[in-house]
């Protein structure tokens, strides 16, 4: 059991969906960031998505490559974003943290030793968008090994040949893609959102929790009706990009995390 098992078994047991928060590592600086992602959990986040930032990320849209681009002019690396777990982790030490990004970071460093450092600094989860089912062997088997969830993206056009190997080896739960591109470019519809979670549900015992394309309370709370849980990211990194504050940042991620929490 992991700390990704044991909240949403707590969700469950108290009948609530889960609110899923992504922020990029790292932006606008180091230290604020940090700021930002312990005000999370008080703002009724239940996991948190942190970002590794990267030179190429291929599924986000123009919001969450900014973001990137913000942080590595900062100075943000993979180990500074280990770093920002862990200082996170001492501050709080149950509130499940996802690293999520692509896979040459990691490489670069090498599996065994991220892994390692990964549990160490209190990772909980891994989302790496650029390694599919049959490149399992290079890091989802040994994340899993090593006490990590891996969890995976399904889409619109994950097919039902396709589902069943993107469902295989994933743990924690699985992610799906309300809508066909990258992040912040369309809004998720709760019509065409619903019988994909279901189709999903009837493939697997493991929460479905929707992301891309949810911006507001309103549809935080539309799309955690049909899910376990919604995920939001691009509204929260706009909010970081405009400058504002982190208590600003933080009532406003509690506004979507109330949404969810109302389904």
């Amino acid at each position: 059991m992991t700390r990704i098992d044991d909240k949403f078994a707590a969700l469950k047991a108290a009948g609530k969906k889960a609110f899923v928060a992504y922020v990029m590592a790292g932006d606008p600086d180091e230290e604020k960031a940090l700021d930002i992602i312990k005000a999370l959990p008080a703002a009724g986040v239940d996991i948190i998505e942190l970002g590794i930032p990267f030179t190429d990320p291929m599924a986000d849209g123009s919001t969450i490559q900014l973001a990137g681009q913000r942080a590595l002019a900062a100075g943000m690396t993979l180990q500074k974003t280990l770093d920002m777990a862990a200082a996170f982790r001492a501050f709080d030490d149950t509130t499940p943290i996802v690293m999520m990004g692509y896979y040459n970071p990691i490489y670069s460093r090498g599996v065994d030793k991220f892994l390692v450092d990964a549990k160490a600094a209190g990772v909980d989860g891994l989302i790496v968008v650029d390694l599919p089912p049959e490149e399992d062997d290079e890091l989802c088997i040994p994340a899993q090994a090593a006490g990590l969830n891996f969890i995976r993206l399904a889409t619109p056009t994950t097919d039902a040949k396709r589902l069943p190997k993107v469902l295989t080896n994933t743990s924690g739960f699985v992610y799906y893609v309300s809508v066909n591109g990258v992040t912040g470019a369309a809004e998720a519809s709760g019509d065409s959102v619903g019988p994909e979670v279901a189709r999903i549900k009837s493939h697997t015992d493991l929460p479905v929790i929707v992301g891309f394309g949810v911006n507001t309370p309103e549809k935080a709370r539309e799309i955690a009706s049909i899910a376990d849980g919604t995920v939001v990211g691009s509204a929260i990194v706009n909010q970081i990009a405009q400058g504002k504050s982190v208590e600003e940042v933080a009532a406003f991620v509690k506004t979507l995390a109330d949404g969810a929490h109302s389904a």
